[in-house]
């Protein structure tokens, strides 16, 4: 059996671009032409799942990540990972654990989903940023010095963002009546949100390189292409109904009330916890998000494309 690339998270938001992009890249490579793609899902009969795997080199597999042994990772040859996890509050548990079997497997190298860049603290308010800035600390101490990695730190994704505006266009152009707009940014504040999709493209460009030592213990900033403003997506739905935006919310963190009710009331979990990603917009609110701080390596190895205006016609294309 051949060496492999496991993907985990293939149908998800960054992982569905990693799987369709490394295929290509992998031929072209002089090292990694005959590596084998696994990618990892929990119902291989999704339509996701079963389009990725059409593609050339890909397996699909049914596995949750969470439950990946040191002995399955051996078994199934695995060379180079790239990891979504989810932002529970046992992330760390979940994704230590794995990047631990990892090591032990004798995995090369690991890309893995941060958040963005300015909450990547130990002091961050909101706690999932501080579990990203946790399993960093983790990766980079010596214990972990046999496995190479890479952790991007994107941005907030753009359809969670643009998402409201496609909502209140497509009702408005049925029904001629508006909602209140409710917008996660400031008025005022420049953001470089990033589409999902690049940022599974750039990290299968990481995982495709014949040298990852470059790129070894490397966190990379990842914007859009261009910044916006609340005010800018407020005249962008202005400009696809053709009248004012009547009533407009921004600094708008109340879905939260609803995440806490209807997903973790019941679990138990720490009100006091979740309540507290309420605070992770504030460094956008402050400019600290632009465009103007993604990274080099970024730019250079496949620089964002799609802007808020276009993720905002695919949304309201489906």
């Amino acid at each position: 059996m051949t060496s492999s690339i496991l993907i985990v998270g293939a149908t998800g938001n960054t992982g569905r671009a990693v799987t369709q992009t490394l295929p290509k890249l992998l031929q072209s490579s002089s090292t990694l032409s005959g590596y084998r793609i696994i990618a990892l899902t929990r119902s291989s009969t999704s339509p996701v799942a079963q389009e990725l795997a059409k593609l050339p080199g890909v397996e699909v597999i049914e596995q949750n990540w969470v439950e990946i042994t040191v002995d399955w990772l051996r078994e199934h040859q695995v060379a180079r990972a790239f990891i979504a996890s989810h932002n529970e509050p046992n992330q760390f548990a979940e994704e230590s654990t794995f990047h631990l079997n990892a090591l032990n497997a004798g995995v090369k190298y690991v890309v893995r989903i941060s958040t963005t860049a300015a909450n990547v603290r130990p002091d961050c308010p909101a706690y999932y940023p501080r579990q990203h800035w946790a399993i960093e600390a983790l990766l980079d101490s010596p214990e972990f010095n046999n496995l190479q990695w890479t952790s991007l730190q994107p941005n907030i994704f753009s359809p969670l963002i643009m998402a409201s505006a496609a909502e209140l266009i497509k009702k408005y152009r049925k029904t001629g009546e508006q909602d209140r707009l409710r917008l996660m940014l400031s008025e005022d504040a420049p953001v470089g949100l990033i589409d999902p999709d690049e940022v599974g493209i750039f990290a299968a460009h990481l995982l495709a390189q014949d040298d990852t030592s470059v790129h070894n213990k490397a966190k990379y900033v990842l914007n859009g292409p261009e910044d916006i403003t609340g005010k800018q997506i407020v005249d962008m739905i202005e400009q696809h109904i053709g009248v004012p935006v009547t009533d407009v919310s921004y600094k708008d963190v109340s879905f939260i009330d609803m995440l806490y009710e209807y997903q973790y009331a019941a679990t138990k979990q720490s009100k006091n916890v979740i309540y507290s990603i309420k605070w992770a917009p504030e460094t956008a609110w402050e400019g600290k998000c632009s465009a103007s701080t993604s990274s080099k390596e970024f730019l250079e190895l496949s620089a964002p494309k799609r802007t808020p205006a276009d993720v905002l016609k695919s949304l309201l294309a489906k």
